[in-house]
């Protein structure tokens, strides 16, 4: 017999709904790698333009939709769309492939993946390949796998054939494993660092086009690109939006999985709530606003502190146009950086929740200085 559900689970709000978690799998599975991200952009804009008054798209392809776009006093909601890839490098006489990072693509994961090499001419599939383990032992040391040795391979025999299918040093690498759901709690796919976030901030403008809420500024909806090398996509639409107000959403380490250090990476688990950081770069007026937004809706948090730097598109907000009060709110993480990153469903709608509250709460020219 099937058991009850409890009182908290009874009470549980639900945020994500079919339509929308339909909109989030074809996103996360769509290849959006760093530089090249605009056919991600293009989904993502389709999704979120019912609940917008205007959008653009910069010159490198970071989307921003826009609620109320005359209004002087301007709010950022963001999220970076650009996932981690690699680039073919050099092609070998005998048609093997070696590849450089585009982004922080993990090579100790890469041996034995499938992979899809995007040329001019579509899609080229290969697998990176890597020596059986007969071939591996003998006593002598075994290698591990290095930016050096991990190499591609397409099935051809020669560079000649290689070119012929359209792929020349330069082309842009991506896994090809797709979105799935596990155990009915866990998003699991890859790139969800950071398409993740693209999608709650599209859910807080449907939660706001579909209760009807009527904001006292303007709401900008930034989808940047290029984060996974320097925050590039951030620093370029902040300079051109020059917002009051930026609330950031990334992802951060869940540290419950074996072979983190807590003392090193704090304490923080998939399923208890979004995590709200403290650092340099967050300004902690707003950070209050939003601790304050989770109590009032009974949203649970956890905390994270950083030493130097978030290593987030906060940091880029928060130091542009003469300072800008930003504040972080992160999405805990299974496997970053590797083709099963995982998310707790309850978290993906405690974010979007905690970002539409604390949204509700912020105030038309609200002053966020320490000292007035």
């Amino acid at each position: 017999m099937a058991k009850k559900k409890t009182e908290v689970e009874q009470q549980k709000p639900v945020v994500v709904n079919e339509a929308s978690l339909a909109f989030f799998e074809k996103y996360i599975n769509n290849p959006s790698p760093t530089g090249f991200e605009w056919k991600g952009q293009e989904i993502w804009l389709d999704y979120i333009k019912p609940y917008i008054d205007d959008h653009y798209v910069d010159n490198y392809g970071t989307a921003v939709g826009i609620i109320n776009p005359e209004a002087e006093y301007k709010v950022v909601i963001e999220a970076h769309a650009d996932e981690i890839s690699w680039f073919v490098n050099y092609i070998t006489s005998d048609g093997l492939i070696y590849v450089i990072r585009n982004g922080g693509s993990d090579h100790q994961i890469a041996p034995s993946k499938r992979v899809d090499i995007h040329t001019d001419n579509g899609i080229v599939k290969a697998v990176f390949g890597w020596p059986a383990i007969h071939t591996r032992l003998g006593g002598e040391k075994e290698e591990a796998p290095t930016l050096k040795n991990i190499f591609l391979d397409c099935g051809c025999t020669s560079k000649e054939e290689v070119e012929a299918l359209g792929i020349h040093v330069g082309c842009v690498i991506t896994y090809e494993d797709e979105f799935m759901v596990l155990n009915n709690r866990y998003y699991v796919g890859r790139a969800l660092d950071n398409r993740a976030g693209g999608f709650m901030i599209a859910e807080v403008a449907r939660l706001l086009k579909e209760n009807n809420i009527k904001l006292p500024f303007g709401l900008y909806i930034v989808n940047a690109v290029q984060e996974e090398i320097g925050l590039r996509g951030a620093e370029m639409i902040a300079h051109r939006i020059k917002p009051n107000v930026a609330i950031v959403t990334d992802v951060t380490h869940d540290t419950g999985t074996p072979m983190i250090n807590k003392i090193v990476q704090g304490d923080l688990s998939c399923g208890k709530g979004p995590v709200i950081s403290y650092a340099p770069a967050v300004q902690n007026n707003l950070n209050k606003l939003l601790i304050e937004s989770a109590q009032k809706a009974n949203i649970p948090f956890q905390r994270q502190a950083s030493s130097r730097s978030t290593g987030t598109d906060t940091d880029a907000f928060a130091y542009s146009n003469d300072g800008v009060p930003s504040a972080l709110i992160s999405l805990p993480l299974r496997y970053m950086h590797t083709t099963v990153e995982m998310i707790h469903k309850d978290d993906v709608d405690n974010v979007i929740r905690l970002i539409y509250e604390s949204l509700l709460n912020i105030q038309n020219g609200q002053d966020f200085r320490y000292i007035k």
